[in-house]
């Protein structure tokens, strides 16, 4: 499978605002370059169910054990264990649980007001869940596959222009032009001069403007207790980065919304 590369010509315009600051602006322009061939893996077979358990195999293999701490020695009595309690023993014709002391009220048990859990979370309790390495394979060449068909893209939310002709998109050569001069640049080490602008204004030429747009305005504030650990935001996906180097490109578009950079 061929698709051709996207040339890239970025024409800053220099203006003069008070103080003597610059302000830039980027016109890009996009122009299609040599053809590449792609990996077999975007030719698999889009297998949903696989792609299904791979990613809850990985999100399980993730997962943080947690669990109460034991309840011994001298240390800090735990929910539910924090009353004086007393056993009234048998023959009294009442159930056999414990007690307040000094009083009929049950307390301590799991089935009382108060009392403690009857089989909390344990430590020990292994969430890894196992996935066979022939299936993994495949699920990882059919989600390479499902990223080519745009119909499989667009219906996950995801918009672009109309002048996106096919997915995925391949980067090839990346030129500046400032004050009429023309330099070339490596397009994933290109990191100078408001590169975070004009990452965000090549994806608009590219004609993915739309679905940035998306995951900025559809940024919003999470429910539930998350927001008072540190996750109080939702953004949606946009565009998935896929770059060598670590620097760079990757780092003026790993601050855009939505956007995810793989190194």
């Amino acid at each position: 499978m061929k698709v051709a590369t996207k040339d890239i010509v970025n024409k800053v315009t220099q203006t003069e605002m008070d103080a003597g600051k610059l302000s830039a602006r980027f016109d890009v322009d996009v122009s299609d370059g040599s053809k590449v061939n792609l990996p077999a893996a975007f030719e698999s077979e889009v297998r949903e169910d696989l792609v299904k358990l791979a990613v809850a195999s990985s999100r399980a293999n993730r997962r943080q054990a947690y669990g109460s701490r034991a309840h011994v020695g001298k240390r800090r009595p735990m929910a539910g264990m924090k009353h004086s309690v007393e056993w009234w023993g048998k023959g009294r014709g009442v159930s056999r649980i414990m007690r307040r002391t000094g009083s009929r009220r049950g307390a301590q048990n799991p089935h009382t007001l108060g009392g403690r859990r009857a089989h909390g979370p344990k430590v020990e309790k292994d969430w890894s869940r196992k996935l066979n390495a022939k299936q993994r394979h495949a699920a990882r060449n059919a989600a390479l596959a499902a990223t080519v068909s745009m119909e499989t893209v667009s219906a996950r939310g995801h918009r672009f222009d109309d002048t996106v002709e096919h997915l995925p998109i391949v980067l090839g050569s990346y030129t500046e032009i400032v004050d009429g001069k023309s330099t070339e640049y490596d397009i994933e080490t290109f990191n100078h001069g408001s590169a975070t602008r004009k990452a965000a204004a090549i994806f608009a030429g590219l004609g993915l403007g739309p679905d940035m747009d998306r995951a900025r305005n559809g940024r919003k504030i999470r429910a539930g207790k998350a927001t008072m650990r540190g996750r109080v935001h939702k953004t949606p996906k946009s565009i998935l980065l896929v770059v060598k180097e670590k620097s760079g490109l990757a780092q003026a578009a790993r601050n855009l919304p939505g956007v995810d950079v793989v190194a």
